[in-house]
């Protein structure tokens, strides 16, 4: 351990992002203690990891074409009856998990699942990919798994009261931890309790920063990758849990990307949530857990619908229709995502989320299947992180650099923004999912600057559209829109 070295890096914007641990040194033997705890305690996950790779190697050594039958009695013990063996018809062999049976395993431990409770008075966290969340005195863990309704009633507080008496019983906490517990609420009504819902004629979106999106009309509320920010003093307009309807109909997700379907805000959004659409995930592939599965497993009892490209939920005034995804995912074969075209009261959306429009022709056969599209939300992160920076931990051999960062997860520069632009004959655009919020900085840590690609070639693509008679502008922080 280096702390002098990690205290330094997360100091350096530079390094935002990176494997720095953003720990004071006094909290050393904190550290020390949770690593020696997740070897031990963890030694089964580590175990299936050692044995994923060691599958791995197998497969590369012996799998040549011939029948894989033979190789099973060479799966690790850990994975036996938990995988399947598999080659696509170039002969490249893979792995297929059974995804199901392994949240019913040892190795789907709820006991290890817990969420930390504290008052926020800064957009300032630590990088959530790096830091740990250490037990302190402003902290309180509530040592529940994610499926308990204990979060479903707890969350539901933001709106409607009980007696403290009610919420001891409800929670366990620690009697050392109560007073911290209990100085997170008060005997005070939030200053604007109404239901959020929109009621008015025609289409209202709001934007909540970064990818989420509120789309409603006087029938139906789509909340798009929510990440919602917090309420506390502050300069900056922003929209926060209190802006929402006191019932969701549908939360959509674009892909499985941790800026994209973010369980912090899920949690809190699942006591008022109705239904969540999904993209169709591969079945069982290491880089694309089934998003449906998953969220079943983490206790959300809604209706939770899988689209496949260009199928379609039907809405009381109007289509939602899954829209192929194109880019960002490193060149790897990953299905689970998708773009979302709604038509809504006569007006048509596309949320493309970070798509990258790497053919051209497939927004000409959209358009020529479905139509024109009226306004566009497209993220233009146009210079993203190599191959190695999210998916590093699932490769099982080494990655020459070169190659790795010749495969960035990056959505659309202008010339293929602009080529979207005029295939769906758009009339409106909208830049947006930057990460240029400053309270989603632990999760993207993105630092940019005026000389950026993506601002470059985001205000290149906004002279575009200005050039062109279409509105545009690069969205932050907070935007509502109407449309009649």
């Amino acid at each position: 351990m280096s702390p002098d070295l990690h205290a330094a890096a997360v100091k350096n914007p530079k390094m935002r992002g990176g494997p720095f641990m953003a720990v004071d040194k006094s909290h050393l033997d904190d550290v020390k203690a949770l690593l020696e705890y997740t070897l031990n305690d963890q030694k089964p996950l580590i175990e299936f990891a050692q044995g994923v790779e060691s599958l791995d190697q197998l497969l590369r050594s012996d799998a040549k074409g011939f029948c894989l039958e033979p190789l099973y009695a060479q799966v690790p013990d850990v994975l036996k009856g938990y995988v399947e063996l598999v080659y696509d018809l170039n002969n490249q062999p893979a792995i297929r998990f059974i995804e199901g049976l392994l949240y019913k395993s040892k190795y789907y431990d709820e006991t290890q699942q817990s969420v930390s409770l504290s008052l926020i008075n800064s957009d300032e966290q630590p990088f959530v990919l790096s830091t740990p969340r250490l037990k302190n005195d402003s902290n309180v863990e509530i040592h529940e798994p994610f499926s308990s309704s204990v979060y479903d009633e707890l969350f539901r507080l933001k709106h409607v009261p009980i007696k403290m008496k009610e919420l001891s019983s409800l929670v366990e906490v620690p009697d050392e931890d109560l007073p911290v517990f209990h100085s997170l609420f008060t005997a005070d009504s939030p200053a604007d309790t109404a239901d959020q819902k929109y009621r008015g004629d025609g289409v209202r979106i709001r934007y909540f920063g970064h990818a989420c999106l509120l789309v409603e009309d006087k029938h139906v509320a789509i909340l798009i990758d929510p990440l919602i920010s917090y309420n506390y003093p502050d300069s900056e307009k922003r929209y926060t849990f209190s802006d929402l309807p006191n019932e969701i109909d549908y939360i959509v997700i674009t892909h499985g990307h941790l800026d994209h379907i973010v369980l912090e805000t899920l949690l809190q959004l699942r006591y008022k949530t109705k239904n969540i659409i999904v993209p169709k995930t591969s079945k069982g592939f290491l880089a694309e857990p089934s998003l449906k599965v998953l969220l079943k497993n983490l206790g959300f009892k809604c209706n939770i619908i899988e689209l496949d490209e260009l199928e379609e939920v039907e809405l009381p005034a109007g289509i939602l229709t899954a829209i192929p995804f194109l880019g960002e995912h490193h060149d790897l074969n990953i299905s689970g995502k998708s773009a979302y075209r709604i038509q809504l009261n006569g007006r048509s959306f596309l949320i493309a989320a970070d798509s990258a429009n790497l053919e051209p022709r497939l927004y000409d056969h959209i358009h020529d299947n479905f139509g024109p599209v009226d306004t566009l939300f497209l993220g233009m992160e146009c210079d993203g992180a190599p191959l190695t920076w999210f998916y590093g931990p699932l490769l099982t051999q080494q990655l020459d650099r070169d190659m790795a960062y010749s495969r960035q997860g990056s959505g659309s520069d202008e010339p293929r923004a602009t080529k979207l632009l005029d295939s769906l004959k758009c009339k409106q655009a909208y830049i947006y999912a930057m990460g240029l919020e400053q309270w989603f900085g632990h999760i993207l840590s993105l630092n940019y600057n005026d000389e950026s690609k993506q601002i470059v070639e985001s205000n290149r693509f906004i002279a575009q559209c200005k050039d062109r008679g279409i509105h545009s502008e690069r969205l932050y922080a907070a935007g509502e829109f109407f449309f009649d």
